[in-house]
């Protein structure tokens, strides 16, 4: 009976699944790693620790049990820096909530540089994508100056990483959907941008080969195929069987990420990422993205900064236990905005508050900013691509807080879905290994396998919808002129 080990390497944790070839889970095993803050605003890992906790999860999932297809997903846009010669890292690697980079991207926006990026690589110029942060390694660390004068410098995503480490040194690739997100990778010519190198001034020898989504791409010390990568948003879009021009889903996370596929057509938007959505049997299919940077991670904060919540699960009988925010309104930009605003210097913010406000107040507070800014992506999404929005699929960590869906269908105005297994980046990875080491046909067999949870239809009438959406964009446009 094959089974797919799928590797789902996170912001805050690392997770292993094994599943089998019906899509259903068999085991599970996560473990969390350390954050570090340097400075304000500055997000950083120990990518040792990264590979560390890998190791741990894949045991203790696997048990005695040897897989059939590696499949890996992770956070995207985060950068390792390290040395080909003897494997360890030459800085800590920079996470894509990090902002160091701010005053970097505005300079190239002032240079009028925007419209360049854009037209290449479908992205935005701001901290959040990975090329300023090799930049800002070349020009700030020793150890990477070094190797790079060597030739021995090797940057990558944490799927680089990881398969660097799984193969003992023996693969430095990428698939495409993370090359896509590094704002160095052209979209149309499908391969690293010499022009967009040198911008940076990032060596062509330091990159990984970029390879497909799903298929052979390398093997394991131990022989084992590794036949699927995806960066987390595009593997849970995969897992969420969204193959149809128009399919939409949700990953409520760290941060939240809504993601449309647009088919073999690269859409073009002013204010959302035209990224890969995969490459899978030699056809690349794109989608429109919106990236809303701190959701969970406000959840966190309540939780480990302020202490006004012991687990996330609490917030969800908090929010129910009022019936309103008490005028309490909250901008989720503890580290910037993203999607439709792109302003790096906005910062969290909390309006309205009194005596009366109390905890549960705030905590409400912070799970409806959560649905008014992934209505604005949504919003956003259908105005730029002329598609109409008319379910949205969710998972992650928040698609399990009940109060939440709820309030996403009121607020968008369209049936909110939940799949059985909502942890689909793992899934999304299982999916492309499958169909890579031949366990599945097609995709009509992980179309079968998703199977509803549970729905979520909109309470509100559009009259109320309406006017607390234009309160929402009232709130935000304030907030942002605070830090201007």
């Amino acid at each position: 009976m094959p089974r797919i080990l799928a590797i789902d390497q996170g912001t805050t944790g690392t997770a292993a699944m094994v599943f089998d070839e019906k899509l259903r889970v068999k085991a599970h095993a996560d473990k969390e790693f350390a954050q570090h803050f340097p400075k304000p605003g500055w997000v950083e890992h120990d990518a040792n620790d990264i590979w560390t906790t890998t190791q741990v999860v894949v045991k203790r999932a696997l048990g005695r049990t040897t897989p059939d297809a590696i499949g890996i997903t992770n956070q995207r846009e985060t950068i390792v820096a390290w040395d080909a010669k003897s494997g360890r890292p030459l800085h800590r690697a920079i996470v894509w909530q990090d902002r160091r980079t701010a005053a970097r991207c505005e300079e190239l926006r002032a240079n009028g540089m925007e419209p360049f990026f854009r037209d290449r690589t479908g992205l935005v110029t701001d901290p959040y994508f990975s090329a300023t942060k090799m930049e800002w390694m070349l020009r700030n660390s020793a150890k990477v100056q070094k190797a790079r004068d060597a030739g021995t410098l090797r940057f990558g995503t944490i799927d680089s990483w990881l398969v660097w480490n799984l193969t003992s040194g023996g693969a430095h690739v990428t698939d495409a959907t993370n090359a896509s997100r590094t704002l160095l990778y052209d979209l149309d010519r499908r391969a690293w941008s010499d022009e967009l190198l040198e911008v940076f001034g990032i060596p062509l020898e330091s990159l990984p080969r970029v390879v497909p989504s799903s298929g052979t791409i390398a093997a394991t010390t131990e022989g084992i195929p590794i036949t699927g990568i995806a960066g987390d948003q595009q593997a849970a879009l995969f897992g969420q069987a969204c193959y149809h021009d128009g399919d939409a889903k949700c990953t409520y996370g760290t941060g939240s990420f809504l993601l449309m596929n647009t088919g073999e057509k690269r859409a073009a938007s002013t204010r959302l990422l035209s990224t890969i959505a995969w490459d899978v049997d030699g056809r690349v299919e794109y989608a429109l993205e919106g990236s809303i940077f701190t959701t969970g991670a406000s959840v966190q904060w309540l939780r480990d900064a302020l202490g006004l919540v012991k687990t996330a699960a609490e917030t969800e009988r908090h929010a129910k236990s009022v019936a309103d925010t008490a005028g309490v309104k909250f901008l989720p930009a503890l580290a910037g905005m993203g999607a439709p605003h792109w302003d790096a210097d906005a910062r969290g913010t909390f309006v309205g508050l009194t005596r009366g406000a109390t905890r549960a107040h705030l905590v409400r507070a912070v799970l409806e900013a959560t649905a008014f800014r992934t209505a604005e992506v949504a919003h956003a999404m259908q105005e730029d691509s002329g598609v109409a929005l008319h379910t949205l699929r969710v998972d992650g960590g928040g698609s399990q807080n009940g109060f939440l869906m709820q309030m996403q269908a009121d607020v968008l105005g369209v049936p909110v879905e939940r799949p059985k297994v909502s942890e689909t980046t793992a899934l999304g990875a299982a999916c492309l290994a499958g169909l890579g080491a031949g366990i599945f046909r097609d995709r009509d067999d992980v179309t079968k396998a998703w199977a509803l949870s549970k729905r979520w239809t909109p309470k509100w009438k559009v009259e109320e919808r309406n006017a607390k959406m234009a309160e929402w964009r009232r709130f935000v446009a304030a907030a942002r002129a605070l830090y201007r």
